[in-house]
């Protein structure tokens, strides 16, 4: 796959084209559908491959849909959802008791939205990494707006093998992110090298819930759907999340599932079901038809490259995929922990 060169300008050649070359698009995009067509064990060895090239392929559409922060959040009544991500991401901040003077690293950091709203509310120096070059120069992009340079610094690289010494880090987080290793014990293990002892490890994941049956046609088919949708090589389940934070060597202080609590008032994939949302419109049901109608007019039009209508198909098995997983109660984004490395 061909990536735009680091010091090439952010805008795309295209609507939607992404890090990828014009007319590598459609080839990209079908490469990345053929490994779904092998069982989940299998797809681990493509973990890393399938996460850098679905956000080299998607990243675009993901900052037109969901902006600079490329996660879930619990949802208030009524409430834009930007609102409710910022929330998610000051409470995650207040768990880690991050403040000025601290250094911490985001794990998995995406465009950098979290890491720039975390480090504002905190006044903590924070590294974001990512497997993603095209990430990491939008990042490097939005830092510059916003004014951050200096106190937001961005690594590529993969979070199962990070470039820094043992215990360089104050705290670490990640923000729905660790899904996309082949393994937990993968970044939690890195994380965990990272840190200074007694040190916190917070943060949020998507996991397959304990009422999920491996056994179920029906379950295996919504998963399938959101790993393919998403870029994930293989879901795990909460308790495997857990085991995972355990093998590598954190005391777990506290891990629930945010879908679980009494407050949101209305379910965490509401703006992805609802017919209408005016606090998310771009992420409903119709918001995201209509992008579609776009997506193929612009592709017939050859403003967008050949294999752009294919790519928005993924994001579309994602929409469906999560809300079937929400609403059966099988699949959560919002399984949250928080870990502590001994003294």
């Amino acid at each position: 796959m061909k990536a735009s060169s680091p010091g090439a300008d952010l805008a795309p050649k295209s609507v939607f084209q992404g890090a990828v070359a014009r007319d590598e698009v459609q080839p990209a995009v079908e490469r990345y559908a053929e490994r779904f067509a092998v069982p989940a064990a299998e797809r681990g060895k493509d973990a890393a491959w399938l996460a850098k090239n679905y956000y080299q392929l998607a990243t675009d559409f993901y900052e037109y849909g969901w902006g600079q922060s490329f996660h879930f959040a619990p949802l208030r009544r009524g409430e834009p959802v930007t609102v409710a991500i910022e929330r998610r991401q000051h409470d995650l901040a207040r768990k880690l008791g991050l403040g000025a003077g601290m250094k911490a690293i985001d794990v998995g950091c995406g465009v950098g939205g979290p890491m720039r709203s975390i480090a504002r509310f905190s006044g903590a120096d924070i590294v974001g990494i990512t497997i993603s070059p095209y990430q990491i120069e939008r990042a490097r992009r939005h830092n510059a707006r916003a004014g951050l340079s200096a106190q937001c610094q961005l690594v590529e690289g993969d979070f199962c093998a990070m470039p820094f010494a043992d215990a360089t880090f104050d705290r670490a987080y990640t923000m729905e992110a660790c899904c996309y290793a082949a393994d937990r014990r993968g970044p939690f293990g890195e994380a965990f090298r990272v840190l200074k002892p007694g040190a916190l490890f917070a943060g949020h994941d998507w996991c397959m819930t304990p009422r999920y049956r491996p056994t179920d046609a029906e379950h295996e088919r919504i998963k399938l759907g959101i790993e393919k949708g998403n870029g994930v090589a293989n879901l795990v389940t909460t308790s495997e999340l857990v085991q995972a934070l355990t093998d590598v060597g954190f005391e777990v202080q506290q891990a629930d599932d945010a879908a679980e609590w009494p407050v949101p008032e209305t379910p965490w994939f509401t703006p992805l079901a609802s017919g209408v949302s005016f606090t998310g419109f771009r992420n409903s049901r119709v918001g995201a038809f209509l992008t579609h109608q776009i997506v193929r007019t612009l592709e017939a039009l050859h403003a967008s490259p050949e294999g752009t209508v294919k790519v928005h198909d993924i994001l579309r098995l994602a929409q469906r995929a999560l809300v079937e997983g929400g609403q059966a109660g099988i699949f959560t984004p919002l399984y949250s922990f928080v870990a502590r490395k001994p003294e």
